[in-house]
């Protein structure tokens, strides 16, 4: 890793951690109720939420009725965004008459995005209307970081409270997350990514005039539109030509926020962070980087102060940080080391080779180069750290090892900082597991945070650890398997099977970033990768709130000679190995059919 990367990752890592310490405080203040920096702004607008919308804020919830209400209203919001979608010719904000869209693509996006996934199987500036990019998309934007948020909260709560029956209250949560917390950090990051030159407008889209005359072919179609082949079997190609560009333009700087700031991930255009329009210097893509982690880092120390002990939320801001960095480090030094096989053809990938006979730094292949490989590899680590999916480069053009950072972090279950709320969640139930572990070596009953852990906290465990792994390969399986999967793969080889397991662990973790060369725009993969999105996403969140109910009940413990402590260094390593062991080690299989294999390759070459 060369000094430019390092420096990357360092200030990245200094400014994060600056911006969490405040933000985590604050957040604890807005989700328990108390007097905060925005209350005599907000509060009245809250109250009147709660007015027009029949809210007792004094109510509070079980974990079953908590669990059935975010479900309903989540049910709803897949109704809302399927209908939006498919009405979109006959309402408002439409200048270019975009059609209804399909039946199966509009299913696949109603679920992505309610879930927090944001996988996009089509291209968004030419089947979204303005309309259904705002009211639908970043409506849910929101909506879905919210409901993210006020299921962390209300496990933080469970390991707070004890011999109480209640662990919040979902309308009262989802409320405050979204007019507290994700409108106003919205808002700042809208306004510094206008600053630095992304679009925010309702224009018609514009047409360009080429500076020269472009020439290219396209595949040849009959009256149907269907495709027309040659005796081989081959498509056959004809010439086109044009001296225009169409430029589209839209609501972005707006969308582009919360699309970050909620760990959603999709994007105004199919380009997504990798667009002039979207992403248009360092410094914007400095932001969105800062704004992809923001919250799951403050949410460390949201957890300690809710907990009654700072030193908790640290240690898991250790064992996230580690393994960031480490992954970050990985990803950056494949990319700088580019691809052995280009040295055949004379062409020197080395930093310090010739100008005439390199590229830049190493693999440049499907990366900015307003950004290099160090941003872009930051970048692809970042998002798929967080369940955020954004891309400023195409995985699918890094290196095997480069490639496999993004998978491996999605098959942890992108608790690396992860989410909004998903990625606090989801280390807890590590942590969890972790002191499980610790109690079996030892023959003591495991305790966290002063809470025994018992069978039944075990059971809702094991179903949010394996429900991720079963998604995937089972889809993967199935999709090697079957024609319709097949037919999607552009890439032969290992480097096709990766393409499809990328894009079930991307699902089943609400990641939503794809190994572009995957044609998943089909009923097929709309179906089977809406289902991995919806159970990927609620049956992890329903036993996480199970969790959060059997805890909130049990008497607190005092700490013993006996008790394992759980915020220092021995428990961080203990946390780290859980992570490794547990949330990695059942993809071993998969990913040597798929990017170990397609490294052992190049290399042998």
């Amino acid at each position: 890793m060369n000094h430019s990367a390092f420096f990357q990752i360092a200030l990245y890592m200094v400014v994060l951690t600056v911006l969490a310490v405040p933000l985590g405080l604050y957040i604890n203040k807005v989700m328990s109720g108390e007097k905060n920096v925005l209350s005599w702004l907000l509060q009245p607008v809250e109250k009147f939420f709660y007015k027009i919308f029949g809210v007792d804020a004094a109510e509070e919830m079980s974990w079953k009725h908590y669990a059935v209400t975010l479900m309903a209203f989540n049910v709803l919001g897949v109704i809302v965004v399927y209908a939006l979608q498919r009405l979109q010719l006959v309402l408002p904000l439409n200048p270019q008459a975009l059609p209804g869209v399909g039946t199966d693509s509009s299913f696949n996006t109603a679920i992505s995005f309610v879930t927090n996934t944001n996988w996009q199987s089509y291209t968004p500036e030419t089947t979204m209307s303005y309309l259904t990019q705002m009211t639908g998309l970043s409506v849910q934007n929101f909506f879905s970081a919210a409901t993210g948020l006020a299921v962390a909260v209300a496990l933080i709560r469970g390991f707070a409270r004890h011999t109480v029956q209640s662990i919040g209250n979902f309308w009262v949560d989802l409320t405050r997350g979204t007019l507290y917390i994700l409108v106003p950090l919205s808002f700042v990051f809208a306004v510094g990514f206008l600053s630095q030159g992304v679009i925010q407008n309702f224009d018609a889209y514009k047409t360009a005039q080429l500076v020269e005359k472009l020439d290219y072919t396209i595949p040849k179609v009959d009256a149907a539109g269907a495709p027309i082949n040659d005796a081989a079997g081959k498509p056959v190609m004809e010439a086109q030509s044009t001296t225009t560009q169409t430029l589209p333009m839209g609501p972005v700087a707006s969308q582009e926020a919360i699309k970050m700031v909620g760990t959603n991930g999709g994007g105004f255009f199919n380009a997504n962070s990798a667009h002039p329009y979207e992403n248009p210097t360092p410094f914007s893509n400095f932001l969105q980087m800062i704004a992809i982690f923001i919250i799951p880092a403050a949410l460390c120390i949201t957890f300690g102060k809710m907990v009654g002990d700072k030193r908790q939320g640290w240690a898991i801001f250790a064992v996230m940080a580690i393994l960031f960095v480490t992954f970050a480090g990985i990803a950056i030094v494949a990319e700088q080391q580019g691809n052995p096989m280009f040295a055949k053809l004379g062409l020197d990938q080395a930093m310090n080779s010739a100008p005439a006979m390199s590229q830049a730094g190493g693999n440049m292949e499907g990366k900015e180069t307003r950004f290099g490989i160090a941003a872009s590899g930051l970048f692809a680590t970042i998002t798929t750290a967080a369940s955020c999916g954004a891309v400023n480069s195409m995985h699918d053009s890094f290196t095997p090892i480069g490639g496999m950072v993004p998978l491996v972090l999605m098959k942890l279950g992108e608790v690396v900082f992860g989410g909004v709320g998903a990625g606090m969640y989801g280390m807890l139930i590590f942590a969890i597991m972790a002191v499980f572990i610790a109690g079996l070596m030892i023959g003591r009953t495991p305790e966290y945070l002063g809470k025994k852990i018992e069978a039944f906290e075990m059971k809702m465990i094991a179903i949010t650890i394996l429900i991720g792994p079963l998604l995937v390969l089972v889809g993967t399986a199935i999709s090697v398997m079957v024609a319709d999967g097949k037919a999607g793969i552009s890439n032969p080889g290992a480097h096709g099977f990766t393409e499809i397991l990328y894009a079930f662990v991307s699902a089943a973790n609400n990641n939503g970033s794809a190994f572009a060369g995957l044609n998943a725009n089909t009923p097929f993969y709309n179906t089977m990768l809406a289902i991995a999105m919806w159970f990927g996403r609620f049956f992890i969140i329903i036993p996480i709130l199970a969790v959060a109910g059997a805890m909130a009940r049990k008497k607190r413990l005092a700490a013993t000679a006996g008790t394992l402590p759980t915020h220092g260094p021995l428990f961080v390593a203990l946390l780290l190995g859980t992570v490794i062991i547990v949330g990695a080690l059942t993809y071993i299989p998969a990913l040597a059919l798929g990017p170990i294999v397609e490294h052992l390759t190049m290399i042998a070459q």
